[in-house]
């Protein structure tokens, strides 16, 4: 099977970084109190701002369709554009009061359909490029996404002068770093055709160790930044080259491929004297050989069935796709919101670095995205295949008990919670790419897609207004509410809602294909939602001994 080659990975190197800066709205908590202040709006108001970064993606699909009449790198630009204009604008006029809240809104807006852009281009390149170690390149790439808020962040203290206030410097810094970032990257924004047969496993196994490195670096910025006032300076600059490291594999690999046409030249000039019936008879032996395996892989009985390919109209008819919609929002999407919040939540509770929370979050949400790569490549290896419902239907539990525990007013069980559900949040969304293709198939994926995560405008504006009602109401008139209360009931309303989610998905999963006995790994390490699958979808589950064969 052929192998990724050094433009194959070249391409994954420049999702990577795409995918690092392609997150400018997961900072918004950090100066949401101060735009709040800025622009004299309320909590209300605040929460629509949130949600007009989500509402973006409402349009997300043209992205999808964009991408298969355009040359890629042009849709990135297109994304990273409308980011330009959208914060460039209100960077420029925010001090201004001829900028109203609801050129805010349409800005905002703007700026997140930009991101949707961006993320088509990362995955399809991922899917197209890497064949069947897809799922582990998309897998890589968006584990990335997680640390977008921590750059920002880190950017933003290692230049403390950029702007006259918190809030310019970072829709500065949201507008100008991802045009920058597309410019420097479009040329590896390509699909490029598989030939190489030099495995490239190794590759894979650096990646990892690169990925958990830049991880590490992340979590302890955010813990040393207020234990042992670490620099933000020398932080941003440490997490700069691991950022930059993984450059170093295609650049490696190329220099293999170089080394392989050479030694190939050399050892067809040593046999170019062969005679032309050691040459017949090498062909008749070839033949024979290709022959013989055909028939034995026809002898094998295996037949596998193709995937059904579902798009347009279709996909909104199946009830698994309203399953997903639906287990996605009460999960995935609630994280978001929970995330967008965190700048309030942190605030009411008295706490000081809302900053370092942020990047907690953002940390622990890489190594989320970050865990299904690791599943999926190892997966493959011991010739298993994890149904990604079942993954997404295990990460929703831990999340809503997370919620739960935000009951308790203790800054060490805020940091805890954080941290719970930046994981199972980053997880989910990673999670959620293959599923989609897993569910739908690949052909239309990029519409898919962007349809399936039309549901995150959707919570985030029934999640967020909901929150943000209440703590408007604890307020009492003031316009600040403080105390561990003015969450409280949205946090108990949040974990109930997750665990609807959970149950959701736990049926999705019982009536996808995939579980029915497809994918063997779920089959056999999913005993009791095995017997779920029986109960819903009528089949039969089979046997280990028969999955093994």
């Amino acid at each position: 099977m052929p192998s990724p080659s050094s433009a194959h990975w070249l391409s994954l190197v420049g999702s990577i970084w795409l995918q690092t800066i392609n997150g400018p709205n997961a900072d918004f908590p950090v100066y949401s109190s101060q735009l709040k202040d800025l622009k004299h709006i309320s909590q209300v108001q605040l929460n629509f701002l949130a949600f007009a970064s989500d509402a973006g993606k409402l349009f997300g699909w043209f992205s999808g369709v964009a991408a298969l009449y355009l040359p890629l790198w042009l849709v990135a630009f297109i994304g990273a554009a409308f980011g330009l204009v959208g914060y460039g604008v209100q960077y420029l006029f925010l001090d201004s009061a001829g900028l109203r809240y609801w050129h805010l809104f349409l800005l905002t807006s703007l700026a997140g359909n930009g991101i949707c852009w961006i993320n088509t281009v990362c995955y399809l390149l991922c899917i197209r490029n890497f064949g069947s170690s897809s799922r582990v390149a998309v897998s890589l790439a968006t584990s990335y996404l997680g640390l977008s808020a921590k750059v920002y962040t880190s950017l933003a203290d290692s230049i403390p002068g950029l702007a006259n206030s918190k809030a310019k410097t970072y829709l500065l810094l949201n507008a100008v770093v991802p045009m920058l970032v597309t410019v420097l990257v479009a040329p590896s924004l390509r699909v490029v055709d598989l030939k190489s047969a030099a495995s490239t496993d190794a590759a894979f196994l650096v990646m990892f160790a690169i990925t958990l490195a830049t991880g590490a670096c992340a979590v302890v910025g955010s813990i040393g930044s207020t234990s042992n006032g670490l620099s933000s300076r020398e932080h941003m600059v440490s997490l700069g080259v691991l950022l930059a490291t993984p450059i170093l594999i295609p650049l490696a690999l190329r220099i293999r491929e170089s080394l392989n046409k050479i030694w190939d030249t050399k050892r067809e000039n040593r046999i170019h004297d062969l005679g032309s019936d050691e040459a017949d008879t090498i062909d008749r032996v070839v033949t024979i050989d290709v022959a013989a395996d055909v028939e034995s892989k026809e002898g094998d009985g295996v037949t596998e069935k193709p995937q059904e390919e579902v798009g347009g109209l279709r996909l909104l008819r199946k009830p698994d796709f309203w399953l997903y919609f639906f287990s996605y929002m009460f999960s995935g999407t609630l994280g978001l919101v929970f995330l967008n919040n965190l700048g309030q939540i942190a605030e009411s509770r008295r706490l000081a670095q809302t900053s370092t929370l942020v990047s907690l979050s953002s940390s622990f949400g890489f190594f989320g995205r970050l865990l299904p790569s690791f599943m999926d490549y190892y997966s493959a290896k011991s010739g298993y295949s994890i149904s990604r419902t079942a993954s997404m239907a295990s990460l929703m539990a831990p999340m809503s008990g997370a919620f739960f525990l935000l009951l308790n007013p203790g800054d060490f069980f805020l940091y805890l919670s954080t941290a719970v559900i930046g994981t199972c949040t980053g997880a989910i969304t990673s999670v959620a790419v293959s599923a989609t293709s897993e569910l739908f198939g690949t052909k239309n994926f990029g519409v898919n897609h962007n349809v399936v995560v039309s549901n995150i405008p959707v919570g985030s504006l029934c999640f967020g207004y909901f929150a943000a009602f209440l703590y408007q109401r604890g307020a009492r008139g003031s316009h600040r509410c403080i105390g561990a209360a003015c969450y409280q009931e949205t946090f108990v309303v949040w974990g109930a809602t997750c665990a609807v989610g959970t149950l959701l998905c736990a049926v999705l999963y019982a009536r996808s294909r995939g579980f029915a006995g497809r994918l063997q790994a779920a089959a056999v390490r999913s005993p009791c939602l095995a017997r779920l699958a029986n109960l819903v979808g009528g089949n039969k589950a089979p046997e280990v001994s028969d999955l093994r064969a």
